[in-house]
């Protein structure tokens, strides 16, 4: 639909058959866009900032992958970014072709070839000696550098070959966050990394926070990752309106996790002044301002909350996919890794082609954004 009926209103418009001549053609591009994908109009500032400066280059580490040759073919066809797939030639060669994809090796997508690539001495010699103090001796970096497609795709990034880095369509955020820390590591005075959600619920949209990093983060990660996730929803277009969840409200429990909660909101007042946050509370109250009003008529939030910080990974991760099953259509924006040096994000194993289509877009942004 985002190709086709934009080309027979072009062509009626340039054979004069059309009685009104569609005026801004990407105007209408983009409303088709955001007809198409819930997510649209959340990702259309994404976007915008994508499309900014140079085209970049973005590695995909599971590059044999079918919704990644499928995500691949879009960003292609859209420019938002030149894709380096991770992988064996010949497979992704056959895959394109059998997905019936338009896709060529070096004129729409650069490989790296796991099996034989020029680079395989230099990037398990760099390894080797970011982590020969940590356990990791030459063979372990030779046999870690041909099997682990993460791995590969964190020192492209380090070496600067790509611009960014997605990964994470199988596996767990376990499995490929040690890469990215060993590797790329976290922005300077960052002490955490975290991972934050959005969802297009019906009549709201809310990010949650931290949804596959933390365990059980202190009062003091919570702060920063509060911090973060609501500099990032900035970058959405979207004012953080943020709620520190518990199963207190206000004061009901003296339990750890809700003193955990104050604690935080109590580090946000002081370091985050600009930020508008309240909790301990409920979650209900947190997404109805006005029983919030009623309960709490001196609250330091007004209106429904948009940024949901929970007190542990069982509660953010279970809210995050109850939310997007129950209610969200499965429709989601994410995980958006936070924390990282570089432009890096890890998926879930249930990413959808679009999702990693906009997980793309948000990697070129980031890239673009570098200092």
């Amino acid at each position: 639909m985002i190709k086709i009926a934009p080309a027979v209103a072009q062509a009626a418009a340039d054979s004069g058959v059309a009685l009104r001549p569609i005026a801004d053609m990407e105007a209408y591009r983009e409303r088709l866009q955001n007809f198409v994908y819930a997510s649209g109009t959340t990702m259309k500032p994404i976007y915008t900032a994508a499309k900014r400066g140079l085209k970049k280059r973005v590695a995909y580490s599971e590059g044999e992958e079918e919704r990644v040759l499928r995500a691949a073919q879009i960003v292609s066809d859209e420019g938002l970014a030149r894709p380096t797939l991770i992988g064996r030639p010949a497979v992704i060669a056959e895959r394109v072709e059998k997905f019936g994809l338009r896709l060529k090796e070096g004129l729409d997508y650069e490989v790296v070839n796991v099996e034989d690539d020029h680079r395989y001495r230099d990037f398990w010699q760099t390894y080797h000696r970011m982590q020969e103090r940590k356990g990791i001796t030459v063979q372990m970096a030779k046999i870690e550098m041909r099997r682990r497609l993460s791995l590969i795709g964190t020192m492209l990034l380090h070496k600067g070959d790509v611009d960014g880095l997605i990964c994470g369509t199988w596996g767990t955020n376990a499995t490929h966050l040690p890469y990215v820390e060993q590797v790329i590591g976290k922005r300077p005075g960052v002490n955490t990394f975290a991972c934050m959600n959005g969802l297009l619920l019906p009549n709201r949209q809310v990010f949650l926070v931290d949804t596959h990093v933390n365990y059980d983060p202190t009062a003091e990660q919570l702060a920063e990752i509060t911090v973060m996730a609501a500099h990032e929803m900035k970058r959405f277009g979207v004012r953080p309106k943020v709620a520190l969840l518990s199963h207190s409200n206000f004061g009901t429990s003296n339990e750890p996790s809700a003193v955990k909660m104050r604690d935080t909101l109590a580090l946000l007042q002081k370091n985050a002044p600009w930020l508008e946050v309240d909790g301990e509370m409920h979650g209900d109250i947190a997404l109805d301002g006005d029983a919030r009003a009623l309960l709490m008529p001196n609250s330091t939030l007004q209106g429904d909350a948009n940024l949901l910080v929970c007190p542990n990974i069982d509660a953010a991760n279970i809210s995050y996919n109850l939310l997007k099953t129950a209610a969200g259509g499965n429709i989601a924006i994410g995980p958006v890794l936070l924390g990282a040096a570089k432009p890096v994000h890890i998926l879930t194993p249930s990413a959808t082609v679009r999702r990693i289509v906009n997980m793309t877009a948000l990697t070129v942004a980031d890239a673009n954004a570098v200092r």
